[in-house]
């Protein structure tokens, strides 16, 4: 590590340090403590790191593991995963508390996918599935080249709101994720991930409803998902997900991919796990996890959301085998202390 990276890394903690003096409000449930608190060290102990044995099954399933996912990736098993999902840093200028990645050239960054996913794909099962998230931008690079080395099944357009305007162009509010297969034979569980919406108009045929029912929260209707989701949010301060990673994705968008293309019991694989958000979901789903990490504070806090699944583990916007629409079921608010989340 160059000085002047160490620099930025140390300046990165710095600023988290003096945020987590200033302290937060009691409803924030963000987690962002540093790897110098207490909690920080009691969570800095028990990383798996890359210099530990990470080659063979047994010591890698369940396991957030801290160094280089392109090293890494070279020392594990091959054709161990049942689902690979994958939210690498987009071709933006970004500062991952430290660690920054700075956009390249339409070629570079074209280059940096087909290593990261010729290094991956040969740790996946003849019947796995993949899926990437990235911005449109990225987007078009991305695809491209799973295109030549995948079969590619479907590019999901997800909503997630939260965007800067811009004076001069449309705000961005919008993000892929890209579905694909190693092979033509793969699991997708259609039922697993039916989205409950609202009937306006109910159809009753004899004076019963017509594919949908009559509940006391109103009336719904349980129908095949699309391929644009515009019923997850981003995590915000007052969900106990919550981390402060720049690019957190939401349970419910993870939960939505490891129930449609896995099984209990498969094995879950992230090569760029940032704050836990894959892993936690996996293990709250009963799917087994590997996750890579090259920052170790995210490996921290991965570690602290694995540790609260223990003994928590609702998803937000999913319960009892049936994803919701935003702001539509006024039963979760009371469930969550009256807390508006459902999303």
């Amino acid at each position: 590590m160059t000085d002047c990276a160490a620099q930025e890394i140390s300046q990165g903690r710095m600023k988290q340090n003096m945020k987590a003096e200033k302290g937060k409000a009691l409803r924030n449930k963000t987690i962002d403590f540093p790897l110098e608190s207490k909690e920080g060290a009691d969570y800095r102990k028990k990383i798996r790191r890359r210099n530990q044995k990470v080659g063979a099954y047994e010591e890698i399933l369940d396991q957030v593991i801290l160094g280089d996912s392109f090293k890494v990736m070279e020392e594990l098993p091959q054709g161990f995963a049942d689902l690979l999902i994958v939210d690498p840093p987009y071709n933006l200028e970004k500062d991952y508390h430290g660690n920054k990645f700075k956009a390249e050239s339409h070629e570079a960054y074209r280059a940096y996918t087909k290593e990261w996913l010729e290094k991956v794909l040969p740790l996946l099962k003849p019947t796995a599935s993949v899926y990437v998230c990235c911005d449109w931008k990225s987007s078009l690079i991305i695809g491209e080249v799973l295109c030549e080395l995948l079969k590619v099944r479907n590019r999901i357009t997800w909503q997630r709101e939260k965007g800067r305007g811009a004076k001069a162009n449309w705000k961005n509010g919008m993000e892929d994720i890209w579905f694909a297969t190693v092979s033509n034979v793969y699991t997708f569980h259609l039922d697993a991930v039916k989205v409950r919406r609202k009937v306006i108009a109910p159809y009753k045929v004899e004076g019963v409803p017509k594919d949908w029912e009559e509940t006391e929260e109103g009336n719904y209707r349980n129908t095949c998902p699309s391929n644009f989701w515009d019923d997850i949010s981003i995590p915000y301060w007052s969900m106990p997900e919550n981390t402060a990673h720049p690019t957190q994705k939401p349970e419910k968008l993870m939960a939505k991919l490891i129930l449609a293309s896995s099984s209990e019991g498969d094995v879950v694989l992230d090569p760029f796990g940032g704050s836990g958000t894959t892993a936690v979901t996996a293990k709250k789903l009963g799917r087994h996890f590997v996750t890579i990490e090259q920052n170790e504070l995210y490996c921290a806090w991965a570690l602290k959301r694995l540790e609260m699944a223990e003994t928590d583990a609702s998803i937000q916007g999913y319960q009892d085998g049936v994803f919701w629409e935003r702001n539509s079921w006024s039963e979760q608010k009371r469930k969550h202390g009256g807390e508006k989340h459902d999303h």
